[in-house]
């Protein structure tokens, strides 16, 4: 088996990936298999009214930030648009985001690293145009049921470079996937939040899904449109209203005599002194791409951003050197 490359691994690889690495490890899980807490409903044939979406019982629902296939013109619901998420705001429905573009033989993963700087930066695109905000997932399609050897060749590299793209551009990861790929990318460090669909995964709920698929049989049509069923493990599964860009507050708790600790606004610094080698890559990376913009630097207080907004450009720019580090990484 191909060794992994996981978050210990990027303080070896230059500072582009390194830094992306520190900014992901500083946000906590959203995964906690237990009581399910609603549904939530996807689709691609068409669109659902906000009020039809709420008759039947729903919370919300996950759409898609990705154009529709040249060969399915009957998926009249991609992408999602703001209109659309602009009227499930108003009648108290979020939404959440994720990517797919592609299937089978044309599915996205097959392009490995590469493909991810034509896809994310088109995720990206889409979700900032439906008025999705920064801190929040984009959900990465692993729609298949894929073997060890090609996770490792093709769908580990593919969900690297995507995520760290993400992460780079102030977006978190999702990871859709069967029992397997949520598990093998668990391993590598990839993701924070888990779709979980049944091809695959032998009747099994991974203990770390945040929103599962029920199977087909449980489809439902609404407003004419065929939806599929989601059971949501989580108070945040990633979803978003526009023109919010904090994380949705979690349920309220019962009070204890122990004070909660604060909510963190920032990420974490790498511990061990590895800032220094942050910083001292940052600038080589930078020097040797002034065409980019400036890199965050790691302090003892946290990661500082430049507060600059990333053009679709750059993020791609950078997507194609994250997936060329990955590439050598391996």
């Amino acid at each position: 088996m191909s060794p992994s490359f996981s978050r210990r691994g990027l303080f070896k690889v230059g500072a582009l990936a390194l830094t992306a690495g520190a900014i992901g490890s500083a946000v906590p899980n959203a995964a906690a298999l237990g009581p399910v807490r609603g549904t939530i409903i996807d689709f691609s044939a068409g669109v659902p009214s906000p009020q039809a979406i709420k008759n039947a019982g729903h919370m919300g629902a996950i759409r898609y930030v990705s154009d529709k296939r040249p060969d399915a013109a009957w998926m009249t619901g991609k992408p999602v648009t703001l209109k659309e998420t602009k009227a499930n705001a108003a009648a108290g429905l979020p939404t959440a985001s994720v990517y797919q573009f592609g299937r089978a033989e044309t599915a996205d993963w097959k392009q490995g690293a590469a493909g991810a700087a034509v896809h994310a930066p088109k995720a990206i695109a889409l979700h900032k145009k439906a008025g999705g905000p920064t801190n929040r997932p984009i959900y990465i399609a692993i729609d298949d049921n894929p073997t060890r050897e090609q996770y490792t060749r093709q769908i580990r590299p593919y969900l690297q470079a995507f995520s760290k793209t993400l992460e780079l551009a102030g977006y978190q990861t999702g990871i859709y996937g069967n029992y397997n790929t949520i598990e093998w990318a668990i391993q590598d460090g990839i993701g924070k939040y888990f779709w979980m669909h049944d091809w695959g995964s032998n009747g099994k709920i991974h203990p770390r899904t945040t929103i599962h698929q029920l199977p087909h049989g449980k489809q439902q049509t609404i407003d004419g449109v065929i939806v599929d069923v989601n059971e949501v493990y989580a108070d945040d599964w990633g979803q978003w209203t526009p023109g919010k860009s904090a994380a949705p507050a979690p349920a309220k708790k019962p009070t204890t005599k122990n004070p909660q600790p604060k909510p963190q606004s920032q990420a974490q610094a790498p511990s061990n002194g590895s800032s220094d080698l942050v910083n001292q890559l940052s600038s080589q990376l930078q020097s040797k791409h002034p065409e980019l913009p400036e890199l965050p630097q790691v302090t003892a207080d946290g990661v500082t951003f430049p507060g600059k907004t990333l053009s679709n450009d750059q993020i791609r720019q950078l997507a194609k050197i994250v997936a060329e580090t990955v590439a050598k990484a391996r």
